[in-house]
Formats: C-alpha cells, structure tokens, sequence
C-alpha cells in the first residue's frame, strides 16, 4: 500500500481525538487555558452534561483580534517562548486544543485585551462561519456546543449526560483544587453546583471541594527532600471510602493521574486499611522542572520523574510521618449519624452468661499473663483508690464495660466507647512494630512445641519465610512433609494459638508472594500476629487494665483506627447525649 498524506479535515479529527475525548477533556483545556491566562475567576457552565454544550469564561489577558484567529490554527501557542520544551511550566501548550475542539463541534471564542475593543470567531466542525466585534469585559469566554455531532461514529461512545456531568465535574475539582488562589463556579443546566472564591490555603480549598469534616478527619502533610517538596492533606484512616475516586495527585500544581503516585500513597496506608477500602488524600508534588517529564501523554494526565524511588519515597516517608502524628485521633463521626442509630425506650439484651475467665497479655502493665475474675460486664469495680480527674486524659477514664466489648469512659465533654479488641489488636501490632525497630520481638518457648499440619505448600513457604518470622518471635522448624513445628511464639501474644496463628500466617504468605518488600511483608505478617495477640469482644476486664488501655492509646501512633482502618473508639458529646434525652 502506497504511503499518502491525509487530507486536512482528517488530519484534525485524529488531532482532536488525542485531546478530546469527551466533554470532560474539551472542559480541562479550556479551563487550563484560562489558569494560564492569568486569570483570577473563572465561570463554566454546563448543559446535558457537557455534550450539549459548555461555556468557560475568565477574567484573563484576553487576546486581539487576529490573535484569535491564530489560536484557532494548529501547533500555534504562546506558552512556549523558546524551544525548551522540557522546562514547560504552563499547563499546556501543544497548540491542539481549540482547533481539536473546533474541529468536531461548533466553537465561539470572544476575547478581549484590557484596552481594546472585543471581537468574537465562531467555527463550524473546523470551518470558520463567522466573526465581528463582541461586547464582552476584559478576558476570553469560549463557547462549544453539539460535540460530535457530526462524528457520529465518537458520539456513539459517549456516556449518558449524568456520567458526562460527573466526570467534568471530576476535571472541575481537581482543576479547583491546584488553583486555590482562582476563584471558580459551575453551573448545570441552569443550576449553581460550585462557588468557589480564592481561598487562603489549599487545605481550605480541598476542605470545600471533598468534605467539610475532612479537616477534623485529616492531617496535614509538609515533607521535603532535597529540592522535591510533599505537602497536602491526608484523611485518616477512618475517613477512608469504598472507591479510590477521592484521590487528589498533582505535581508542580499540575493534576496528574499516576501509577507511581497512586502506588506510593497506597503503600504508606498499606496496613492501616482493609483492603477494601480507600484513603482520602489531596497531595502536591513540588521539584524543579528538570526533575520530571510531562509530555508521555497527550492530555498530560502522566508524568516520568528522573528519580522515582526519591518520590515514591518522599510519598511514602511523608504520609508516614503525618499519620503516625495523628497518635490515637480517628476521623470523628457525625453526631447525627450517632443519634439516628441510637433508639431510645427499646428493651434490653437478654442477659448472657459472662464467659470463662481467659489469659492475656496487660500491654500498659508489663509483659506478664493475668487471670481474670467474673464480674457484671456492664458495672464498673470499686476503685481501690479515688478515680483520676477525666480532665488528665484525652480519652478520659473508664467507668465500665458494656457487653464484654466496649469500654465506657468519661471525658470533661462527653463519653468515650472503646472497642477493647479493634484498640488493643492496634497496640499490639505497635509494640511489634517497634520491637523490629530494635532487633527484634522477644520469643517465648513453649514448653511443648505444637505440631501444626497444613498442606506441603503452605509448609514450604512458611520454611522460606522462617528467618523473617523469627524477628517477630515466632520460631518455626519443618516438621516432616505436611506439618510445622512451632517452638516459640512472641511473647507479646501471651501464649494465643499457635495453630490457627500459623495456618493463617500460611495464607498470608501466599497472598503477598513476592509483590511486597521484605518491611512490607513483615509489617502483613505482624498485623496477622496482632490480631491473635490482641483482646477478644466478650473478655471481662478490671477498671485498672480498662485505664492502662486507654492510657497507651493514647501514646501510640495510630491508635485511633485498627488494622483494618476502622475506628477504635468514638465519642458523645454532652450536647449529642442531651439531645438524646430531648434536653435540648
């Protein structure tokens, strides 16, 4: 087949096709056009969905008339003074994007320098129809309507106008969110969706675009490296959602989609949330423009670093630190959300017989087993001396236990309940954490090694796994084909299972292979270890080893959420109680 050139008018469909993809990607162009601009408000304004048609207008440089019409030409732009593609610090600049758009929708630019008269140029599907003077303020306002209209072939893969909407207003947040200095709105179909005046601070800004409780859910982020700079929100654990839609990545204020990125924050929350489960964070990427690429993609939604493991690092290293800051806060819960499911008047719980006294190991009380007495889980015990002040402890003292489960504690504002075992399994895999810091979780020798059998494959990875498993205190020896030999557990378990502790430690294995680091791996198996280790729902526990818990909550990074992200405990203010009783 002979190699020919393409006419014109498919040269600019295939153009506009790496740009516009849908009304979202037509609606990030024109948006970032104005950004560049200058410009210190901007309105978009939407209607079924985009595909309709959309409006953005801002308040920028504006351009003259036949600065309109260059712009409408292909490879024509004035964000790249020199050849120095490289160091681009706009956020676009290939020239494509007016005449992509113009190219399969009817487009209307009317622009004015501050100064001068305005003038407007409309284009039909790529053909120039109209132009004359247009009375508009000093800025651009730019109009498209019926996209793909005569592409049926593009319009066919468009979504409904709900999914369309949704997704500009997805490029509209993060475009916000870059920008907090910009003020922004949004309107569909006639209906005002966003306002957004220039904000003091991107945490504000990404308050008002994600969640007004965010900024009691989260923590704030200021790491750097060198010249690469982290900053940000990062929500809680507890503030985690069920999809990853409210990930929030830029670099250099320029918001990116990336794999490292998106791998970097999932590392750093790699076992502070099920695996279901989502963080909520908003991250900004600084460095120098030679540092990193923007150009493998079309729409600039990827980027190439010079030195990825320093970024990943940097993620990582960064939210980290942050979290582990946060000590026992979790993302508070709505107070409505708490009275709704609180139902007063209905009857009480069967009473239930208290189980069998258990072993296990008093973290706050040294390492140690104590055997614990009977008694009414829902009365608290005579205190031996006079009960602390509530206002010495963040998370006050304990008063009682509710269903063998929950701890009851009083602060000067309110009520605390405690999940004893989500806080506890917490504590425990803290206290591995840091033993590991310090060469190692002290064993403790079964006086009978047990002998656990388990499939030939689960025994041969547990053998591989053997060194690593013993820096956490559980010493292993192959005990023919099919079986294992445990001689020591850790301690801090306090003599748990040791079967069913290494049939799931062998399932464990299997799951995370290869795929994680050697810490990563060691931090999957000591959550396992923890959740043996730590205090079951339906034990009995004293008034005194009710506070030593609360106490080392309160010392302890990442307290507040368990292993798998949820909340430990969570608290009742005096007003939501008062209500409760219709005080007020």
């Amino acid at each position: 087949m002979l190699i020919r050139r393409l006419p014109e008018h498919l040269v600019n469909r295939i153009a506009a096709g790496e740009v516009v993809e849908r009304p979202a990607s037509a609606l990030k162009e024109l948006v970032e056009n104005a950004i560049d601009a200058g410009a210190t408000r901007i309105a978009i304004a939407l209607r079924g969905g985009g595909i309709a048609g959309l409006e953005v207008a801002d308040d920028g440089c504006g351009m003259a008339r036949d600065e309109i019409a260059l712009a409408l030409e292909r490879h024509a732009t004035s964000k790249l003074p020199n050849e120095l593609i490289e160091t681009v610090e706009t956020l676009g600049f290939r020239g494509e994007a007016l005449p992509s758009i113009a190219s399969v929708a009817r487009l209307t630019i009317e622009s004015r320098v501050r100064g001068n008269d305005g003038w407007r140029r409309s284009m039909d599907h790529g053909v120039a129809s109209e132009e004359g003077p247009a009375a508009i303020p000093p800025g651009t306002r730019v109009r498209v309507e019926g996209l793909f209209e005569k592409v049926p072939a593009r319009a066919k893969f468009l979504r409904s106008p709900r999914a369309e909407y949704a997704a500009c207003l997805d490029a509209m947040r993060r475009l916000a969110m870059a920008r907090p200095e910009i003020g922004f709105s949004l309107e569909h179909d006639g209906r005002r969706v966003l306002s957004l005046s220039p904000a003091e601070s991107a945490p504000a800004r990404v308050a008002a675009l994600i969640d007004r409780t965010l900024a009691e859910g989260s923590v704030a982020v200021d790491h750097q490296h060198g010249e690469v700079r982290l900053g940000g929100v990062a929500g809680l654990p507890t503030f985690s959602r069920g999809v990853a839609d409210h990930q929030y990545l830029f670099v250099n204020r320029r918001p990116v989609k990336d794999r490292l990125l998106v791998g970097s924050v999932r590392a750093a929350y790699q076992d502070l949330l099920a695996r279901d489960r989502h963080p909520v964070v908003a991250l900004f990427v600084e460095l120098p423009t030679s540092e990193v690429d923007v150009n493998v993609h079309p729409a600039k939604t990827e980027v190439r670093f010079r030195d990825a493991a320093l970024v990943r690092g940097l993620i990582v290293g960064g939210l980290r630190a942050a979290l582990d800051a946060a000590g026992y806060r979790a993302a508070p819960r709505a107070a409505a959300a708490l009275l709704d499911v609180w139902r007063p008047g209905e009857p009480a719980m069967p009473a239930v017989e208290a189980p069998s006294p258990l072993f296990w190991n008093r973290p706050a009380l040294r390492e140690g087993t104590t055997a614990f007495a009977a008694a009414p889980a829902a009365r608290a015990e005579p205190a031996v001396a006079p009960a602390p002040a509530a206002s010495s402890f963040p998370l006050g003292v304990a008063r009682g236990q509710v269903a063998a489960t929950y701890i009851v504690a009083e602060t000067d504002d309110g009520i605390v309940l405690v999940d004893q075992h989500a806080a506890h399994e917490r504590l425990v895999l803290e206290r591995m954490r840091h033993g590991l810091g310090e060469g190692g979780v002290r064993a403790q020798a079964l006086l009978l090694p047990e002998v656990v059998e388990l499939d030939e494959v689960a025994c041969d990875r547990l053998e591989q796994a053997a060194a690593e498993l013993a820096e956490l205190g559980l010493e292993l020896e192959r005990f023919g084909p099919a079986a294992i030999l445990v001689r020591a557990l850790p301690a801090l378990l306090g003599g748990g299972d040791a079967k069913s502790l290494v049939r799931d430690l062998g399932d464990d294995l299997l799951a995370h292979d290869q795929a994680l680091t050697l810490k990563e791996r060691l931090d999957a198996v000591a959550a396992t270890m923890a959740c043996h280790g730590s205090v079951r729902a339906g034990r009995i526990l004293s008034v005194v080893e009710m506070n030593a818990l609360l106490r080392e909550m309160e010392v302890t990074p990442h307290s507040g959420q368990c292993n798998h992200g949820r909340p430990t405990w969570i608290k009742l203010d005096h007003a939501d109680i008062e209500k409760l009783f219709g005080r007020k």
